[in-house]
């Protein structure tokens, strides 16, 4: 099981980003894949969530309006679109997968992270 995230770098305040979670060595449709973020000195946080069971999704009330997850199964991919940046959304940004539905802390595959930095 491989989880490759992408797309992270540097952006302005109020610019936009968009991260690829490319997923390979399971079954795309019976799991949950999820973005989850650690700021420097910050616990990690979950952010968005997507269960491909029912294609439902969550965000977290930091993100709401702003970033949106979304998923292209033919792909095994799920992108975090990220708009109206903030200097506090800077952190490394993780994918995780868990079978079933939801995403916890305890997802079953992580992937390396990737640096977001948004400046002010």
């Amino acid at each position: 099981v491989q989880l490759q995230a992408s797309g992270g770098g540097l952006v302005q305040a109020g610019g936009s980003l968009r991260l690829s979670c490319a997923a390979s060595g399971f079954t795309f449709d019976d799991y949950a894949i999820g973005w989850f973020r650690q700021a420097p000195g910050k616990e990690r946080e979950g952010v968005s969530c997507f269960s491909s069971s029912d294609s439902s999704t969550y965000n977290a009330d930091s993100v709401k309006g702003r970033f949106t997850i979304s998923s292209d199964n033919a792909k095994n991919t799920v992108y975090l679109q990220m708009n109206s940046l903030k200097p506090e959304d800077t952190a490394v940004y993780y994918c995780a997968a868990a079978a079933g539905w939801g995403c916890t802390d305890g997802m079953d595959y992580w992937g390396k992270g990737t640096l977001v930095t948004v400046s002010s």
